[in-house]
């Protein structure tokens, strides 16, 4: 499974750029994709109704809950990199694909990397 963060979202449904051609390979080898709650919150906060349903298409795993076990994975990763506050977002992101053994695809690379040594796969 492959969860996608939102700003790799957002330029998947752009057609002919990086993000949205993998995810078309993705989806032709039977990769099941979906998002974190988290990211999808951020994405439907600068989306329209019309983005909203073809990312909903996109996404046969679904949108993944942020519940009790991944806040506890989640600010545990983000009390081992000293709170940097910009990466509140970032950990709960993180904590949920790690949750849920899938990939992360992100655009924002930099920002997750910190999250590998706490089981992350970064795509």
């Amino acid at each position: 499974m492959i969860c996608l963060d939102t700003n790799y979202l957002i330029r998947a449904l752009i057609t002919g750029t990086t993000e949205g051609l993998a995810v078309e390979q993705w989806l032709e080898a039977n990769e099941s994709l979906c998002i974190p709650s988290v990211a999808w919150y951020k994405f439907l906060c600068g989306c329209t109704t019309e983005e909203e349903q073809l990312a909903l298409a996109l996404l046969d795993g679904g949108i993944l809950p942020f519940g009790e076990i991944e806040a506890q994975a989640a600010a545990a990763g983000f009390r081992s990199l000293n709170k940097p506050r910009r990466l509140r977002v970032d950990a709960m992101i993180a904590a949920t694909a790690i949750v849920a053994r899938a990939s992360l695809a992100t655009n924002n690379r930099k920002d997750f990397l910190p999250f590998v040594p706490h089981g992350l796969i970064l795509m």
